[in-house]
């Protein structure tokens, strides 16, 4: 294992992301967006901000080798990458709702160990590390710990959804629900507290790379709605169109009872 500064990669995440969100807030709420292939919107920002961080990688950390939303799809040899989503919550940004962020993941030999995501219009930046090494595990909300909750599901309780999720509103649910319309964020409400759990149906890996090791190092469980494990991610394979049904718990004593309710969607299209 090559040497490495987790320092260095902190600051790193800090200085891009807030260099990139400042030149997002002032553009956001005011571009047109197109559909690509999968239906998922960009826009000219989305491009700027992939193309922006992959610079930036590749000048600061040129062993390394990243994957990005815009860019490559294909998961390169180097046992750090660096998996990035220039703007998690485009349709969002387009309309000018504040909910969107910058989205960092840093996975060593295919496993995410570090996760950076900043939100600009919240001013509120995550970051997390679980099981990186020569490093303890830990979750942080504008550098102060953060944990997820302890109570039992209730309808006082939220729970968050995606667009593709609804299905489950079918049946009874426990807990309130709230859609915010960034997966990241979603995952991130959980890690933090704010949420009891949160269903994906259809995340794409640079969707969920850097909330991975946020969400357990804060405590909260992960859970793969399909058979296929999720990391490690394989050397040449492309992650382009792949999607990941996730259900994200605030511990894992809450999966039995939540796990029946969302397993509907990951049969959605």
């Amino acid at each position: 294992m090559s040497s490495l500064s987790w320092p260095q990669v902190i600051e790193f995440s800090r200085t891009i992301t807030q260099k990139v969100g400042a030149q997002l807030l002032e553009e956001y709420g005011q571009v047109q967006a197109i559909a690509k292939d999968d239906g998922s919107l960009v826009t000219r920002c989305d491009r700027w901000s992939d193309q922006t961080i992959g610079d930036a990688i590749a000048t600061t950390f040129p062993e390394h080798g990243f994957l990005t939303e815009e860019g490559t799809h294909q998961f390169p040899a180097q046992d750090w990458c660096w998996i990035i989503d220039p703007i998690d919550g485009t349709t969002n940004f387009t309309r000018g709702i504040p909910i969107w962020a910058i989205s960092l993941g840093l996975l060593y030999q295919g496993t995410p160990v570090f996760g950076y995501v900043h939100l600009p219009p919240l001013d509120q930046t995550f970051h997390g590390f679980w099981q990186a090494p020569n490093h303890t595990n830990g979750a942080f909300l504008n550098d102060v710990p953060i944990t997820t909750r302890t109570e039992a599901p209730a309808p006082n309780q939220f729970f968050s959804l995606c667009a593709r999720s609804t299905d489950i509103l079918k049946q009874p649910f426990p807990c309130k629900v709230r859609m915010l319309g960034s997966a990241a964020y979603n995952i991130l409400t959980v890690a933090a507290g704010m949420t009891l759990g949160a269903v994906e149906a259809t995340p794409k890996i640079w969707d969920i790379a850097a909330v991975w090791p946020i969400l357990q190092a804060a405590g909260g469980a992960w859970q793969a709605l399909e058979p296929d494990p999720i990391f490690p991610l394989q050397v040449g394979e492309s992650y382009g169109d792949r999607p990941y049904p996730t259900l994200a718990v605030s511990n894992i004593q809450l999966l039995p009872e939540f796990l029946p309710l969302v397993q509907c969607v990951s049969k959605n299209p």
